[in-house]
């Protein structure tokens, strides 16, 4: 790989690539110079070894208005006339083609809204940022039918427990869901029917109520967990952590692995009760979210260790 310097080229010795396709408005051309005023000239022009400039005329004609004498240059000498000409208009496109995660945008607008940075410098206008964050209100106010809970029926429970359920061809049931406390050693042998398991992903209560943390913006209203659901303290969450690990570690093959979910603020809680199983700790992912859940930071950090 060829290495390339930046140097400090005079704008006036800069000269535009004749067959550069990008146009650039006066109103652009402004914004890119508030950028440049805010931050600093932080990207160099690329320009070959005759001053030609491949990526960076907008910046450079901002530099212009700015007064700038100097900017800073990556040249580049490896590359063949048809090269150059193709990367002039791929620096362009392949840009151009990128697309926003809105709900993040939203996120960052905001906090530069709150400590009143100046968004003429990233390229925003306040009328548009108002439309994004509107959209966004709008969306987390009524987020879609897709997320609407469905209203109770009234009739016979479908699913209780101690019902077994089996998914797939019916001479070919590969899939088995059994309803159940975890806890008890007759809900696993219903389910594992003598079989052993060669993983265990498993999600289990955070000890975290739902009511003020996964209550959304009260429009709808979970229930809270039957267990665990912030009414247990320290030792009787890690009994209960334990008693569960305990009887899955009895459906389980030999070397298989635990991967276990939990909110942060209760990995001391898990880990307690994991070595008392006698497991290690093989690894821990963290889940870092970029805004909490609904009404708390409960959810913001979530951990999944891994386990043997």
């Amino acid at each position: 790989m060829t290495t390339h310097n930046v140097e400090t080229i005079a704008i006036d010795k800069l000269v535009s690539h004749e067959r550069n396709a990008r146009t650039h408005s006066k109103k652009q051309i402004k914004a890119i110079a508030k950028s440049i005023e805010r931050f600093g000239f932080r990207n160099p022009v690329l320009a070959t070894s005759e001053n030609k400039i491949i990526a960076g005329h907008g910046r450079v004609e901002a530099a212009r208005t700015l007064g700038m004498k100097d900017v800073p240059v990556l040249r580049f000498d490896d590359m063949t006339p048809d090269e150059i000409r193709a990367y002039v208009l791929a620096d362009n496109q392949l840009a151009a083609r990128a697309g926003w995660d809105q709900e993040l945008l939203a996120i960052e607008l905001q906090h530069l809204v709150s400590i009143d940075f100046e968004l003429e410098a990233i390229g925003f206008e306040m009328p548009q940022v108002d439309l994004i964050l509107d959209a966004e209100a709008a969306k987390a106010a009524d987020p879609g039918p897709e997320d609407d809970i469905p209203e109770k029926i009234d009739g016979p429970t479908v699913s209780r427990a101690g019902d077994l359920w089996l998914f797939g061809r019916p001479e070919d049931p590969r899939h088995r869901l059994f309803v159940g406390d975890a806890r008890s050693a007759a809900a696993y042998s219903a389910l594992m029917s003598g079989g052993k398991a060669a993983m265990l992903i498993t999600d289990p209560p955070y000890n975290v109520p739902i009511a003020g943390h996964v209550s959304g913006l009260g429009r709808k209203i979970h229930r809270e967990f039957a267990h665990a659901s912030g009414e247990m303290g320290e030792e009787e969450f890690v009994a209960f952590l334990a008693d569960f690990m305990e009887q899955a570690g009895e459906n389980l093959s030999a070397g298989a692995l635990r991967y276990v979910f939990m909110d942060w603020r209760h990995c001391f809680e898990l880990q307690t009760a994991a070595r008392r199983m006698k497991l290690s700790l093989l690894n821990i992912c963290v889940w870092n979210k970029t805004n909490g859940g609904m009404g708390s930071l409960y959810r913001s950090k979530l951990l999944i260790s891994a386990w043997n």
